[in-house]
C-alpha cells in the first residue's frame, strides 16, 4: 500500500471510530418518577426527543424509573443518579434537597412552584355504584371496603388522607371530626399498599374492595384500559388540589454534564404539546387554552389548597405522617 492510500484508509478508519463514539456516546438522562405518571412519560419522552434533537442536534435517551413517590425520593436521597425527578408532593423533592443534592430555591426555578400540572383525589367504584358512595363520609361506613395507598409510602395515599381529612375542616368541622372520619375510612381498609399503582392493581385486577381513592389522571387510565363500563367515577362535594412538582438533581447533572438537557426536559413540560398530552391522560394542565379545551373531562371543582389547612405539606408529614403521628396513632392500634 502507498503512502497516500495508507493516509487515506487510517483517515477512513479514524472517521468511523469518530463515528461509533458519537453514537456510542448518545445523551442519556434518568427520571425519577412516582407510579402512576408512566403513561404520561411514554408519550411524553419521544416528544421531547424529536424536540431536542430538533434543537441541538444531539440524540437522547430518556430513561425511566417509577415506584412510591416516597419511595423513590428515598432512592435518590440514597445514591440514584436521577437527572431529574418528577414527583407528586413536594416535601419528596425537598427530602432530596436536605441531602444536599439539590438546591434548596428549586421550587422557585420554573413557573407554578415548578409544578406543571396538577391532580385530585377522586373515588372509583363498581359500575352502578352498588354500596351508594357519594363522599368522603360514605368510605367510613361499615361493609365497605377501601382501597387507598399506604400515605406514609405514596404521595397518592397520602393526598387521599388530606382531602378527607380537609374536607371536614371546609365543611366547618373540628379536627377531633376529621380524626374520625380519617380513621373510620382506614379502619375499612383491607390492604395498604405501598403505592397508586399497587393500589390500583388490588382493586382493578384482584377485585378486592369497594371503592378506590386515587389520582383523578388514575382513573382515565383505569377506564381506557378495562373499559369505562366496570367503574363509576365519583367527585367528592371537596377535595384537594395536587400539585406534581418537578426538578433536576443538581449534583447529579453537575456531576454528568446534562444540566442544559434536564432543565430544558422539565422546561419544555410547559408547552402546550406536553400540555395536551397531560389533559389527554387526566392531568389538570397549567396552559389556560388546554384547559379550556379539556373542560368537560377535567371539570371546575371544589379544591383546597395543602396550606388552607395543613400550613404546608411539611407540617402535614410531621403531624401526620411521621412515625408516632397521627396516621401511626390510630392505624397502628388497629
Amino acid at each position: 500500500m502507498n503512502k497516500t492510500l495508507h493516509q487515506a484508509a487510517a483517515a477512513l478508519a479514524f472517521s468511523t471510530v469518530l463515528a461509533f463514539s458519537a453514537h456510542a456516546a448518545e445523551v442519556q438522562i434518568l427520571n425519577a418518577s412516582y407510579d402512576v405518571s408512566r403513561e404520561f412519560y411514554k408519550q411524553y419522552n419521544p416528544l421531547f426527543v424529536a424536540h431536542w434533537k430538533k434543537q441541538s442536534g444531539d440524540d437522547l435517551a430518556v430513561n425511566q424509573s417509577h415506584g412510591g413517590s416516597s419511595k423513590q425520593a428515598r432512592a435518590v436521597a440514597d445514591g440514584l443518579e436521577a437527572d431529574v425527578v418528577t414527583m407528586n408532593q413536594s416535601i419528596d423533592i425537598d427530602k432530596i434537597a436536605a441531602k444536599g443534592l439539590i438546591r434548596t430555591d428549586w421550587a422557585a426555578r420554573l413557573p407554578n412552584e415548578s409544578a406543571p400540572f396538577t391532580s385530585t383525589s377522586v373515588i372509583l367504584v363498581r359500575k352502578g355504584n352498588p354500596k351508594g358512595i357519594k363522599d368522603w363520609r360514605d368510605l367510613a361506613k361499615p361493609g365497605v371496603a377501601v382501597i387507598i395507598a399506604n400515605p406514609k409510602t405514596s404521595g397518592n395515599g397520602r393526598y387521599a388522607y388530606l382531602a378527607a381529612w380537609g374536607s371536614v375542616i371546609k365543611s366547618g368541622g373540628t379536627a377531633q371530626q376529621a380524626r374520625e372520619l380519617v380513621s373510620g375510612i382506614f379502619a375499612n381498609v383491607p390492604i395498604l399498599e405501598t403505592g397508586g399503582r399497587g393500589a390500583t392493581t388490588t382493586f382493578v385486577q384482584r377485585e378486592i374492595g369497594d371503592a378506590l381513592v386515587t389520582f383523578e389522571n388514575e382513573v382515565g387510565l383505569i377506564q381506557n384500559e378495562y373499559g369505562a363500563d366496570k367503574f363509576d367515577l365519583v367527585y367528592p362535594k371537596i377535595s384537594i388540589a395536587a400539585d406534581l412538582p418537578v426538578s433536576v438533581v443538581d449534583s447529579v447533572v453537575d456531576k454528568r454534564g446534562t444540566r442544559q438537557v434536564a432543565e430544558a426536559y422539565l422546561q419544555h413540560l410547559y408547552s402546550p404539546q406536553a400540555q395536551e398530552i397531560g389533559a389527554q391522560l387526566g392531568l389538570r394542565p397549567r396552559d389556560a387554552k388546554v384547559a379550556k379545551k379539556y373542560a368537560k373531562t377535567l371539570p371546575k371543582l371544589q379544591l383546597f389548597a395543602v396550606s388552607e389547612v395543613f400550613g404546608s405539606l411539611n407540617q402535614a408529614q410531621l403531624e401526620h405522617f411521621n412515625d408516632g403521628g397521627v396516621f401511626d396513632q390510630f392505624y397502628g392500634k388497629r
